[in-house]
């Protein structure tokens, strides 16, 4: 088993992130290779809280034009991300 510092990249502090956290719902980005049951794993260890539901979304790069190297395109990595459903109570601080 991983550690959760292997799995879990970092909490994603967004508008939209912090109006799911209010529903105690949280979003992190995770490292590929993971599946829900290391995620939950992970979060638990490593906050302390109960949760109880994981989904796993994968975020397309965006597309770029360099002007650099004569208008080339390339796309960003893409990042897989986490939305972590809490029991009510549990609260994560992210701050």
């Amino acid at each position: 088993m991983k550690p959760a510092s292997e799995i879990i990249s970092r909490p994603i502090l967004t508008e939209k992130a912090s109006g799911l956290a209010e529903a105690n719902k949280y979003v992190f980005e995770i490292l590929p290779g993971c599946d829900r049951a290391q995620v939950k794993t992970a979060i638990e260890a490593a906050f302390k809280v109960t949760v109880l539901k994981v989904n796993i979304l994968i975020r397309k790069g965006k597309m770029r034009r360099s002007r650099l190297s004569g208008g080339s395109v390339y796309q960003e990595t893409r990042s897989r991300r986490a939305i972590v459903t809490l029991k009510k109570g549990d609260v994560i601080s992210l701050a």
